[in-house]
């Protein structure tokens, strides 16, 4: 069984897949439908309207509908794209088991345990038909796909076919609709126009599926006396052939498979099997450990299977497709229908060459898995599975590849894998002795080669050489001087292309490529959510490769995009130019036309061929957001913008690239207020103060001008500043531009024009204008303030900057190759503005006569004072002079802003899938929104001050200057100063397993010395912190879930144990909440102080015979302390057989859980739901609650589960 994909839910009763898309319909025992989408392993939608389990879902086949019934008796017709149920149908009496869309017609079949079928017509909404015959419930009722023909199964042990081709005709046929309307249903249970065909008897219990064959005259069932039966039938009667024994409980649902000749059943033994059609044998079994299987569906149209189960639901293949081929020169060699065959990609021509027996084994997955062909030889290597591993080796005549039917027998032998090292030899890997076995042509050993690592399995790696697969990496190995020269990193391979100059690798695992070059050097990573299928190098390079749904490239620095979306997957064979010849699932050679102009686009700029690059751009085959956010990113500004227009998007793309002259330019084409403002922005981050000036002269922002010259040293303009405050009478500007320039005097003639006498008279004094403190003190009189005494002034004075009036320093580049070649294509941005350049570097605002700037400076301002009669200087304008500043940079050299690098938080972040890795990036809200997925955590306030330490503690910070922020440093694991600087580990755990099983033993401690609230705090810590967690390996994982066990166990008690102090008015409410804290699982010293303190209370509330249960099992425990063995057989002998005075919820002999809420026993057999994350249980009725042991998952989620190691993603 190959799983696809997996779900954790409720139990699930039925099951379909969608025709076209990749979803799959999910019907639950809770009453919930959902629908999944099985390629990316996502939940599309939920749908709940049902009242109690729904046992039956079908998608229609090409209308955006869906059919459901469940214990409601309601058959409801749901459209997923309008997300809503769209009509209900009632008649049924019980609970409805199956429901069917016709593959034609507009009808549903339904089966249910009022005895009946019936079929209904969806378009009209009306019963059609009943059937009627069963005299026990109805477990199934389906269609036949091609006939007029329903098969059901019931519990009174029969299967029937009924024949609906009288229906069929009466109600499909146009010309009889009137008659129709008088006929349907005339006599609901005594109608002709469905009639029992056969009626099959052999099965000694109740039958609970039944199943036509796609293609043939068989119908397969299973029963409740753990038998398949399979039948025949003709046009007269239908016979049982033979009967199917192994499933060890009742049989739950039993179909043929669309394309291979054999059958699937399940049960509620929790299995799977698989049974050969012709044969009638099992030939595989797939086990689960805890959960019941109760339902199975079948693609229509790919080779892919469902089952439900008491947890979820699995989509899973029985074989592999993906085909078995080799590549050499313009040939490509595969395996198809038990024969070799050829193609040649320059003709296309596809011929057969020899036929290869199938091995007869009973098994699955048995057939070629792996191709090798020697060119010099025409020799072939076929690889399977068969017996732990064999391979044949056969060598093609000319004959053969003339006529392709000539028959041979291969050279047979074992091994993992084969693979040719040369002209005429192969290396077998024999995995016992972790040896690579050199063989001739004649299957003859030549040499054996001990390989330098465990190997899993063997590739070719050139003449002589092999490459060895360990779990986690692959090293190439020299066979002639046995020595490894190459050593990669790369977990999980299962296949190598290599290019076709052996100077690049790729290895493809699940979800990963790695390349690196012929000597394993690494040179990128990328990782996929889907799964990588193949892959092929094309003429320049570029790594072209598929996934289940997309043509993608890679490019040599692990760039990567999308070709071309596909509607089923593809293996790559070869790329040629612009095409790309592959093999799809049915073993068809099929050419794909793709478009290569963005990646070579991209290649070219990564290869500095400015000249092609040149031409590709003036021929314009190149748009969009992606070539322009990739030519951003990646040190190209100058290029991405000259493939847009829009003055908006320039400015935007300006703006972020630091490209200071077009963002200007594109500015003064907007003009618009926030533009100016962040133009100014942009201007003050690079030092280019002319340009700031200029922009805050366009939005009239006067105080931000005022500080600016502040800042740059320039007081003349600052003075200037002053006076036009004066005219336009704002206080506040004056008092601020006075104090910039350290002017005493305008400071206090500002204050007292402003009615601010005592203010006038204090600035005054201290700074020793004695005159004017004279005068003021005078008009004063009486209420002149006082001076502190014993205080010495000093005048406040504005630093001086370092650099005055000018620019700040940059740094100056070199214009780039495209500038002058670009500027050839369009209008450049300087042309437009030479006619004004006599204007732009002025960057003064030359005001000799603020009178004049206030009259001339403004038309609106003029006209408001013809009109009004007065000033209006908030619309003040500055004169044509100081339009814009010049270009003061040389033109052949203009400041490029650096481009920022990606952080190492960032590569964290796209490097890993695991929450706390996450948190130590600083990527808070995908952490918590995986933890919300993985665990269902839905109260991140407990974890707050850990995602915070977490972060911090996986930094360091480098002071530099001052007045400049600290930079910030991740901190790597296992970081070394001669590491690649290219290569970038993930962080290092700030929060370790073993720090948590340091504080399980202080919990411990605190636990036995009774300090409960402490031991309490500690425990729910642990629980708190372990989402955030990372193990290394699959064994650290099943300690942090054995931790979170402990705890929870502990949290429940000790929080019991809690409720139990507060509980003062109910004697009996104690002892039951003292008798359920000893159902918790605690260490043994514990344990027994648990029993201890349940045997004295139930003693002393005269609960006698449940004392002495107590003492009886603390007696078991073997106490080490002789106070406590003393003291509970003191209790077991006084008690003896007296009963208890009260009644308690407590029942020992009946095994139950603990409701982690209401603290009230969940006895065996009840219904319950659990957390998420801790796994405690509770009472169905607290769904969607906050669990009260971990207080962090809401109750009752449907969630993917705990992870906490990469190990856990490559096994995904």
């Amino acid at each position: 069984m190959l799983t696809k994909f997996e779900t954790k839910s409720n139990r699930v009763k039925g099951l379909s897949f969608h025709a076209k898309r990749p979803w799959i319909l999910t019907s639950l025992h809770c009453g919930m439908i959902q629908l999944w989408d099985y390629r990316m392993g996502t939940l599309i939608d939920r749908f709940e309207e049902h009242d109690g389990p729904v046992r039956g879902v079908h998608f229609h086949n090409s209308q955006p509908l869906f059919v459901s019934g469940g214990d409601d008796y309601k058959i409801k017709v749901w459209n997923y794209k309008m997300h809503r149920c769209l009509f209900t149908l009632l008649g049924h009496l019980d609970y409805i088991r199956t429901v069917q869309f016709h593959n034609e017609y507009p009808w549903i079949v339904s089966a249910s345990d009022d005895q009946t079928i019936r079929i209904w017509n969806w378009q009209s909404r009306t019963c059609i038909s009943v059937l009627t015959g069963h005299n026990h419930y109805v477990m199934c009722a389906s269609f036949h796909p091609k006939e007029d023909l329903v098969v059901s199964a019931s519990l009174d042990q029969t299967i029937r076919v009924w024949d609906i081709g009288s229906l069929r005709k009466k109600t499909v046929s146009p010309l009889d609709d009137n008659l129709n309307v008088r006929q349907v249903n005339t006599d609901l249970f005594g109608g002709v126009d469905s009639v029992v065909k056969y009626v099959l008897e052999g099965h000694d219990r109740g039958v609970n599926w039944a199943s036509f064959h796609p293609n043939l005259p068989l119908i397969v069932s299973g029963a409740d006396d753990r038998q398949l039966k399979l039948w025949k039938m003709n046009d007269t009667k239908a016979w049982e052939i033979d009967a199917l024994g192994g499933h060890k409980n009742n049989v739950s649902c039993v179909i043929f498979h669309a394309k291979q000749d054999i059958i699937v059943s399940n049960s509620e033994d929790k299995s799977i099997r698989v049974w050969d059609a012709t044969k009638r044998i099992c030939i595989q079994t797939f086990r689960r450990e805890h959960d019941r299987f109760w339902i199975l569906s079948a693609h229509p149209k790919m080779n892919l299977l469902a089952a439900g189960h008491d947890s979820g639901m699995i989509v899973f293949k029985l074989e592999r497709e993906r085909p078995a081929f080799s590549v050499s020169g313009d040939s490509l060699y595969y395996f198809k229908d038990r024969f070799l065959r050829i193609f040649d990609f320059s003709t296309q021509r596809d011929n057969q060459l020899i036929p290869i027996r199938r091995p007869g084994s009973a098994c699955l997955n048995q057939g070629p898995k792996i191709l090798s062909f020697s060119p010099t030889q025409n020799a072939v290597l076929v690889c399977s599975d068969v017996d732990g591993g064999t391979y044949e080796l056969y060598v093609v005549s000319k004959d053969s590849m003339s006529r392709g039917d000539v028959s041979q027998d291969g050279r047979k032998g074992t091994g993992c894998s084969a693979v040719f090292v040369g002209r005429n030899r192969f290396a077998v890997l024999e995995k016992g002795s972790n040896q690579a076995l050199i063989k001739n042509l004649k299957n003859e050993i030549v040499k054996r080669s001990i390989l330098p690592i465990p190997t899993d399995a063997i590739f070719y790696a050139g003449t002589g050489n092999l490459l060895c697969k360990a779990e986690d990496r692959m090293v190439i190995f020299d066979l002639q001087q046995r020595l490894a020269f190459g050593e990669l990193i790369a977990p999980s391979v299962k296949y190598v292309v290599w290019s076709s100059d052996m100077e690049c690798v790729a290895f493809l695992s699940k979800h990963a490529i790695v390349i690196s070059n012929k000597k394993l050097v690494h040179r990128c990573t990328l990782h996929e959510t889907t799964r990588v299928k193949s892959g092929s190098w094309d003429d320049n390079g570029v790594f072209i490769y598929t996934t289940l749904n997309h043509i993608k490239y890679c490019l040599p620095n692990g760039d990567s995009g999308i070709i071309k979306t596909l509607d089923v997957p593809v293996y790559i064979t070869k790329v040629s130019s612009n095409n790309v010849y592959c093999l799809d699932r049915n073993l068809k050679n099929c050419v794909i036309s793709v478009n290569a102009t963005e990646y070579i686009f991209k290649l070219a700029l990564i290869k500095k061929k400015y000249d092609h690059v040149m031409n590709m751009i003036k021929s314009s085959q190149l748009c969009g957001q992606a070539v322009i956010a990739y030519l951003q990113q990646n040190g190209f500004p100058e290029v991405a913008l000259h493939f847009v227009k829009d003055e908006r998007t320039r400015f935007n793309l300006a703006i972020e690239s630091g490209n200071i002259q077009v963002a200007v330019a594109s500015a003064k084409e907007i003009d618009e207020k926030d533009y100016w403002y962040r133009l100014g922005i942009e201007a003050l981050r690079q030092g280019n103060t002319s340009i700031v000036e200029y922009a805050y002269q366009r939005t009239k922002n006067f105080e931000r001008l005022s500080f600016l010259y502040l800042i740059t040293g320039n007081t003349e303009k600052l003075a200037k500043m002053l006076k036009i405050a004066e005219m336009k009478n704002d206080i506040m500007s004056q008092f601020h531009n006075a104090l910039y320039l350290g002017d005493v005097q305008e400071r206090t003639k500002i204050l007292e024009n402003a009615g601010q006498l005592p203010l006038a008279f204090v600035t005054a004094s201290i700074h020793g204008l004695t005159e004017t403190a004279d005068r003021l003190s005078a008009e004063l009189g009486h209420n002149v303030p006082s001076l502190p005494q014993g205080k010495v002034p000093s005048l406040l004075m504005p630093p001086r900057p370092f650099i005055c009036c000018g620019d700040w320093p940059l740094l100056r580049v070199m214009r780039s190759i495209f500038e002058g070649g670009l500027d050839t294509m369009e209008i450049s941005y300087e042309e437009e503005e030479d006619g004004h350049s006599a204007n732009w570097g002025d960057a003064d605002l030359d005001i000799t006569d603020v009178e004049e700037v206030v009259q001339y400076g403004d038309n609106d301002a003029h006209l408001d004072e013809e009109t009004n009669g007065g000033w209006d200087l908030e619309d003040l304008e500055f004169p044509p002079d100081v339009d814009t500043p010049k270009d003061t940079v040389n033109a052949r050299s203009i400041f490029i802003a650096p481009t920022p690098g990606m952080s190492v938080s960032q590569i964290w972040i796209q490097k890993s899938s695991l929450a706390g890795e996450h948190v130590a990036a600083g990527n808070f809200d995908i952490a918590m929104r995986l933890l919300s997925r993985q665990l269902g955590i839905n109260n991140f306030s407990p974890m707050k001050s850990l995602f915070m330490n977490l972060y911090m503690g996986s930094h360091s910070y480098l002071y530099g200057f001052t007045s400049a922020p600290a930079v910030s440093l991740a901190i790597e694991k296992g970081w070394s100063v001669s590491a690649d600087p290219n290569m970038r580990n993930l962080p290092t755990p700030v929060l370790r397993l073993s720090h948590m099983e340091e504080k399980l033993k202080l919990a411990y401690r605190a636990t036995t010395e009774g300090k409960f609230p402490e031991a309490l705090r500690l425990f729910l810590g642990i629980l708190q912190t372990i989402p955030l967690i990372v193990v290394e390996t699959r064994r650290g994982v099943d300690k942090v879930k054995e931790l979170i066990e402990i705890c929870r166990e502990y949290v429940l008690g000790l929080k019991m144990e809690f409720k139990r102090k507060e509980t003062k008015d109910s004697l009996v409410r104690q002892q039951e909440l003292a008798a359920y804290f000893t159902n918790c699982k605690l260490q043994n010293i514990h344990l027994r102080l648990v029993l201890l303190s349940a045997m004295s209370i139930c003693y002393k509330g005269r609960n006698y015979s449940t004392a002495a249960n107590f003492g009886r099992m603390l007696l078991d425990t073997n106490p080490t302390s002789e106070s406590h063995m003393k003291k509970a057989k003191q209790v077991v002998n006084a008690c003896g057989d007296k009963n208890d005075s009260s009644q308690l919820n407590y029942e020992f002999r009946n095994p139950f859980v603990v409701c982690g809420a209401n603290y009230v026993p969940i006895y065996r057999g009840q219904k319950d739901i659990s957390c998420p994350y801790c796994s405690a249980r509770y009472l169905p009725s607290l769904a969607g609650h906050l669990c009260q042991v971990c207080e962090l998952a809401v109750v009752g989620s449907d969630t993917s589960g705990l992870l906490c190691s990469p190990s856990q993603t490559k096994l995904r």
